[in-house]
């Protein structure tokens, strides 16, 4: 490993290349995928039509910026995404990432209300949440071991509570828990409240925590009622990973603006994108914003090639179905496990958290930093494994999060849950 690159992780192995849901090191050892890299690697490894379109773009045209030319690749994207997504006439605004795609929404938010004459500028996130390491998307986040060493630079958005059923604070949980959360909310808008943003599936933070049916139709609710825009960030749960094309399907909810990334190029292409309505673009009329590599052909090109891999392969079904033979291999291996707290999920994202007392469902110390440990140990066994902390407590906890490629086969479902579980018992013990 060159000593001029500033990495993220010492003494890494190097990636050679990688096929369907395995990758192989330049010393041929392979790994079983079984996050995606950070949940990206939707489509699989090593698929040559997505190659060969970013290619053939390039060849094209590598570059033009969006303020002086169209193309034919985005106009071509848009269009055959556009029947996809959770609106009745999106317009679409492709960026280069996660981060980027929610700060065009922070800013699409504030344009809209500006241009009814409304001085709205507050954005609501929820407590525990994650939606990017840019400035904006860091405020709107609520994780606080990653807003802790920027506290002086943040402080704008306001944060309510999220639905995190294995801990969930209402007395008579389960019931009534959405309404509950909901009511948290519209006691927390003012006239000054342009947003609330919020992932239908909590991703990395809270670890593929699903909320009970009776919050999103509420939530939406609230924000038409109080004239705020709602906007899901569906950039780790989009593009089938739940097992619909956008997680908000699964409770109806059709929102004001929608970000996503991650699957929308499978890691293949930088590229994000922040959607909004028709009534929504229609307002905001002249928007001050941009990117140098916004609206880029090539990216098109990549998302639009990665499109139809899902479409023609049925990626999507095969989310669904994976998901449940990867939620009931989790439970029949580690149900019983004494540091097993919760397992969790909606198709291939899938998480175990891990505690010190099931019955109190006291968290580990971060100190013994148990998560990093399964996760090393799987990867000597060859299993790729995203873990996140903090769960429990804004410090402590330990999640572990499966999102392997949406290819992956039904035995390497088998083998992940196998080596997880090793991994999971060489760490806290049989």
């Amino acid at each position: 490993m060159s000593r001029h690159v500033f990495t993220r992780s010492p003494g890494l192995p190097r990636a050679a290349g990688g096929t369907g849901a395995e990758m192989f090191d330049v010393d041929g050892r392979r790994y079983l995928d079984g996050s995606g890299g950070a949940v990206v690697t939707s489509i699989g490894h090593g698929v040559t039509e997505v190659v060969d379109a970013i290619a053939e773009q390039a060849r094209r045209i590598a570059y033009a910026h969006g303020t002086a030319f169209a193309s034919k690749a985005l106009d071509d994207y848009a269009d055959a995404l556009a029947p996809l997504l959770p609106f009745d006439d999106p317009r679409i605004y492709p960026v280069s990432g996660g981060s980027e795609a929610v700060e065009t929404a922070l800013k699409m938010a504030r344009a809209y209300h500006l241009a009814r004459g409304e001085d709205r500028h507050v954005i609501i996130g929820r407590q525990g949440a994650y939606h990017g390491n840019s400035r904006g998307a860091l405020d709107v986040s609520g994780r606080a071991g990653l807003r802790s060493p920027y506290r002086p630079w943040l402080g704008a958005a306001w944060h309510t509570s999220a639905p995190y059923e294995y801990r969930c604070p209402v007395s008579e949980h389960p019931i009534g828990c959405g309404a509950w959360h909901a009511g948290k909310l519209d006691r927390m808008i003012t006239e000054e409240v342009a947003a609330f943003i919020a992932e239908p599936v909590a991703g990395a933070a809270l670890g593929a925590c699903v909320p009970p049916d009776d919050y999103w139709p509420a939530v939406a609710e609230i924000c038409r009622q109080r004239g705020v825009l709602l906007i899901v960030d569906e950039v780790m749960t989009g593009f089938g990973r739940t097992g619909r094309w956008f997680a908000c399907e699964h409770w109806g909810i059709r929102p004001d603006i929608l970000v996503t990334a991650k699957g929308a190029a499978s890691g293949y292409w930088p590229l994000g994108l922040a959607v909004c309505t028709a009534e929504v673009r229609d307002t905001i009329g002249a928007f001050v914003h941009g990117f140098t590599y916004s609206h880029h052909p090539v990216g098109a090109a990549a998302g639009h090639a990665v499109l139809k891999v899902l479409q023609d392969r049925r990626l999507v079904d095969a989310a669904e179905q994976r998901g449940l033979d990867l939620a009931q291999a989790l439970r029949d291996r580690l149900a019983d496990h004494p540091a097993v707290g919760d397992i969790r999920g909606i198709g291939l994202l899938q998480a175990v958290e891990l505690v010190a007392d099931v019955e109190s469902k006291k968290p580990f110390a971060r100190a013994e930093r148990i998560a990093e440990q399964v996760v090393a140990q799987a990867k000597e066994d060859g299993l790729l494994v995203y873990h996140s902390t903090g769960c429990a407590d804004g410090r402590d906890g330990d999640l572990l999060l499966f999102g392997p490629p949406l290819v992956i086969t039904e035995a390497q479902v088998a083998e992940l849950a196998d080596k997880a579980a090793v991994a999971i018992r060489l760490v806290c013990g049989p």
